[in-house]
C-alpha cells in the first residue's frame, strides 16, 4: 500500500517555503526566510474515534521585519471524511491553547474522488448567535488543472501535478512534463530522487502508457530530453539498489553499515546479478562471500 502520509510529509517538509510560495504567495511574502523552525510532532487523542492522531506538519515562522511570529499547520488528507473540518478545528484549538500563537491552518486534499469541493469551514451557531466560524486554507488537487502549473519553476509543482486533474489519456504526457520541469530545476540528487519517486508513485504507467511516455520524451528539446533521461535512469538505479537491500535484509538479516556501503557501490550490472543470486543466500556469510568473489 502507498504510504500517502509519509510521501506528502517528506515533500512538504523538504520544500516547505516552495509549497507556500506556490499556493499561498501572499503568506510567503510575509515570512522571514531566516526564521523557519519545524516543531516536534504533536499527538492528540481523538475522543470520538478512540485513536491517537498525529498532525502532519507544524512550522513556526516569523513575519519579515517584525518580532511577532505565527504557526503554520499543514495536513495532507488522502481520503474524504465527513467531519474533517471539525477535526481541523480541534487541532487548531489545541495548538492555539498550547502555543498561544496565531495558527495558519492549511489542508492539502490529495484524493482522486470525489471532485466536489470539500467542506473547509466549521460553524457553531444558533438562530440568534454565531458562536464560531472556523476556516482553513485548502488545496484540493483533484480540482486543479495540471496545465496551469506546467510553467511554474517550483519543485512542488513538479511533484503535485501528478495528483491533479488528469484525463486518463494524458497520464504519459503529464509524467513527461513533471520530469521536464524537475530537470530544469537542477536540484541536488537527494531532492531530485524525492520528487521523481513521488511522480513515479502516482503516475505508474502500464506498458502502453510507457511507450507513449517515451514518445513524449522524444519530442522534448535536446537539453531537456537529456535531463529527463538522466533523472529516469538515476531513479531506476536507486530504486533497484533499494529493492536489493530490502531483499537482503529479509534473507540474511540486518546488514552492517560496511556491507551496505559495499552493495551500494556495486556497478549496476553486478547489482542486477546480486539481485538474482541473493535468492540462494541463507546467511550474511553467503553475501560476504559473493561480494569477495565479485570484488564488491
Amino acid at each position: 500500500m502507498t504510504d500517502h502520509d509519509r510521501l506528502f510529509k517528506e515533500l512538504l517538509s523538504t520544500f516547505f517555503i516552495e509549497f507556500i510560495e506556490l499556493f499561498l504567495p501572499q503568506v510567503a511574502s510575509t515570512i522571514d526566510r531566516k526564521f523557519i523552525r519545524f516543531l516536534p510532532q504533536e499527538y492528540f487523542a481523538d475522543l470520538t474515534s478512540g485513536e491517537d492522531k498525529i498532525i502532519d506538519l507544524l512550522v513556526e515562522v516569523k513575519q519579515a521585519g517584525e518580532d511577532v511570529g505565527f504557526l503554520v499547520h499543514v495536513e495532507a488528507q488522502s481520503y474524504t471524511k465527513a467531519d474533517f473540518a471539525r477535526r481541523m478545528f480541534f487541532y487548531f484549538a489545541r495548538l492555539y491553547q498550547k502555543y498561544l500563537q496565531r495558527v495558519y491552518p492549511i489542508v492539502v486534499f490529495s484524493f482522486d474522488e470525489p471532485q466536489r469541493e470539500e467542506v473547509h469551514t466549521h460553524v457553531v451557531e444558533f438562530a440568534d448567535l454565531k458562536v464560531l466560524e472556523f476556516n482553513f486554507a485548502f488545496i484540493q488537487l483533484n480540482r486543479l488543472n495540471w496545465r496551469d502549473f506546467v510553467q511554474q519553476s517550483n519543485p512542488v509543482a513538479a511533484a503535485l501535478m501528478a495528483k491533479m486533474q488528469i484525463k486518463p489519456e494524458e497520464r504519459p504526457k503529464v509524467k513527461a512534463e513533471c520530469l521536464r520541469l524537475l530537470a530544469t530545476l537542477c536540484l541536488d540528487p537527494a531532492r531530485t530522487r524525492l520528487i521523481s519517486g513521488f511522480i513515479d508513485t502516482y503516475l505508474r504507467l502500464n506498458r502502453q502508457e510507457e511507450q507513449r511516455f517515451q514518445e513524449e520524451i522524444g519530442r522534448l528539446e535536446e537539453p531537456e530530453k537529456e535531463g529527463v533521461m538522466e533523472i529516469v535512469t538515476s531513479w531506476g538505479e536507486w530504486a533497484e539498489r533499494s529493492l536489493v537491500l530490502r531483499l537482503l535484509n529479509r534473507r540474511v538479516g540486518q546488514l552492517p553499515d560496511v556491507v551496505v556501503e559495499r552493495v551500494e557501490s556495486l556497478p549496476i550490472e553486478q547489482l542486477e546479478a546480486l539481485g538474482e543470486d541473493l535468492l540462494d543466500f541463507t546467511s550474511l556469510t553467503d553475501l560476504e562471500r559473493w561480494l569477495a568473489e565479485n570484488n564488491g
